[in-house]
């Protein structure tokens, strides 16, 4: 007897997860807060390495938007080369471990905030399609 209650869906293309908006606030708000941490470290490495965590997640998050979004522009474009380059070097920056440390964290924060940055300028850049 199936008991479950939960639904998987197969969505490969990512079609369900482009209709959800991002959840700026808390994670702007975070971006802030650990970009404005000196001095000495107060969290202990477990808390550093949840709040990476949760950054990377939301990179990951951020990513897909601006891949989808750079995906819509002409292969030839200003805006689409640079969302490129943005997102080696977001792949990149993914790649490397997670450490317990404020530098990991905020080196995070600043992905996150790179990659905002240029879904901003992608959003405002108009989408044209030669079909």
């Amino acid at each position: 007897m199936h008991t479950s209650s939960h639904t998987v869906l197969y969505d490969p293309d990512g079609l369900i997860e482009a209709e959800l908006p991002l959840d700026l606030e808390p994670y702007e708000s975070l971006v802030k807060a650990v970009l404005a941490w000196t001095g000495q470290d107060t969290l202990t490495a477990r808390d550093y390495e949840q709040i990476a965590l949760q950054l990377t997640g939301h990179a990951c998050a951020v990513a897909s938007d601006v891949r989808r979004r750079a995906d819509q522009l002409p292969k030839d474009s200003g805006p689409k080369a640079l969302a490129d380059v943005v997102l080696r070097e977001a792949e990149g920056q993914l790649s490397v471990p997670i450490e317990g440390t404020v530098r990991c964290v905020q080196n995070r924060a600043r992905l996150v905030r790179t990659l905002y940055e240029r879904l901003d300028r992608l959003v405002a850049t108009p989408v044209t399609r030669t079909v």
